[in-house]
């Protein structure tokens, strides 16, 4: 059971991992955009693919590698809130209010942000974005060195 365990933790890694390259990448081409006040067709598209792909790394991250860490540990969480709280005991992340909030704004993304508070949005998901990308490297450094891989 622990083996099959393993493997589906380093095939969620793995998947963690392209998927945040894919974000870094749209992360770039928004950072190079930066915020304003309207913005053209082509530079909405580029942030809704920021969008779409920080709620997907965020869902990797929070919902199959954690979950997965956890099932490994052999802890039982079921409550968001508790998982965040666990990743900072264990040192996976700096601050569990800092996932909490990650996951608020990719639930506000999923739910469809406003027009009149377009760049709003858009100011935090560059923010978080490069915060999650960093949660990201420090969780596969974790995995690694736990997994001996």
């Amino acid at each position: 059971m622990n083996d099959q365990i393993k493997l589906q933790l380093i095939a969620n890694s793995e998947l963690l991992v392209k998927s945040a390259s894919y974000l870094e990448y749209s992360l770039n081409n928004c950072n190079k955009i930066g915020i304003k006040e309207a913005y053209s067709m082509p530079e909405l598209c580029e942030f809704e693919s920021l969008s779409g792909r920080f709620a997907r790394s965020s869902d990797i991250y929070t919902q199959k590698v954690l979950k997965s860490i956890f099932i490994y540990l052999q802890e039982d969480v079921t409550l968001f809130i508790d998982r965040c709280h666990l990743a900072e005991k264990l040192g996976l992340i700096d601050s569990a209010e800092e996932l909490f909030s990650i996951r608020q704004l990719r639930n506000q993304i999923a739910h469809e942000y406003s027009q009149a508070e377009i760049s709003n949005t858009f100011e935090s998901l560059l923010c978080y974005s490069d915060l999650l990308l960093s949660i990201i490297r420090r969780i596969k450094q974790y995995v690694d060195e736990a997994l001996g891989a």
